[in-house]
C-alpha cells in the first residue's frame, strides 16, 4: 500500500484520468462508506467507463489507499510554508497545531473511514501505524531541535513525548472532527481547541518563558 500496484500513468491523459478516478472515489467513499461504495459508481462520477477503473487500479482497495495516500500527503503537508521565519516558537508551535487540525478536519471522513477499515484489514491497519509512526517521527525530531536551541527542556525524551503528545492531539480531533465528541453535545470552538492542544504541548515540553509569557502559561 505504500507504493502503487502499477506504474504511474505516463501520458497527461493518463494522469488525469486516474486523478479523476481518486477524486471520484473519495466522493463516493465519504458519501456511500467503504463497505457500500460501488466501482461503477467511481467510474461513473469520474465520467469514464467502469472498463478503464482497471486500467490504473485493480480493485477497491487499491483505490482507496490511492485516496488515503492523498491525504496522507494533506496531513503531513498541510502549510507550514506559510508560516514565515519568526523567533516566536510558540507562534510556530501554534500554526503546525492549527495546520494539522485544520487538514485533519478536512479528511474527518476519511480518517473515520480508515479507522473502521482498519479494524478488520491487516494491511490498512499497517497504513495506520506508518501514518502514526511518520507523525511521531517528524515532531520528535522537532522537539529534539527544541532542546538543543533551550527552547525544551533537555530533560524530556523526545521519542516518547512525541509519542505522547502527538497521540493527544491525534485522538482529540478524532473525538471531536469524526465521532462528533464534545462537551454537553454543544459545538466546540476550532481556535479553542487549537489554544489549549497548544497550551498542553507547550507546558510538557518545559517551554521556555520567553516562548510562553505571551499567553500566560507561566508566572
Amino acid at each position: 500500500m505504500a507504493a502503487p500496484a502499477r506504474p504511474l500513468p505516463a501520458t497527461v491523459r493518463g494522469a488525469r484520468t486516474r486523478a479523476a478516478l481518486v477524486a471520484a472515489a473519495r466522493r463516493v467513499f465519504e458519501r456511500d462508506g467503504y463497505l457500500d461504495a460501488k466501482l461503477t459508481d467511481i467510474a461513473k462520477v469520474a465520467g469514464c467507463a467502469t472498463g478503464s477503473f482497471y486500467t490504473y487500479f485493480t480493485n477497491k482497495e487499491e483505490i482507496f489507499a490511492a485516496v488515503l495516500e492523498q491525504a496522507q500527503q494533506d496531513m503531513m503537508h498541510p502549510g507550514m510554508g506559510r508560516v514565515s521565519d519568526t523567533d516566536d516558537p510558540y507562534a510556530v508551535l501554534e500554526a503546525s497545531n492549527r495546520a494539522y487540525l485544520e487538514a485533519y478536519r478536512r479528511n474527518a471522513k476519511l480518517m473515520g473511514l480508515l479507522e473502521q477499515v482498519a479494524q478488520v484489514d491487516p494491511e490498512f491497519r499497517a497504513f495506520r501505524s506508518r501514518r502514526a509512526d511518520a507523525f511521531i517521527a517528524r515532531n520528535a525530531a522537532g522537539i529534539a531541535d527544541l532542546q538543543e536551541r533551550g527552547i525544551a527542556g533537555a530533560d524530556v525524551d523526545p521519542q516518547l513525548a512525541s509519542r505522547a503528545l502527538s497521540g493527544m492531539v491525534s485522538r482529540l480531533a478524532y473525538g471531536i472532527f469524526v465521532a462528533g465528541e464534545v462537551p454537553d453535545g454543544a459545538g466546540v470552538d476550532f481556535d479553542a481547541i487549537v489554544d489549549t492542544v497548544t497550551r498542553l504541548w507547550a507546558n510538557a515540553l518545559n517551554m521556555n518563558s520567553d516562548s510562553t509569557r505571551a499567553i500566560g502559561t507561566c508566572p
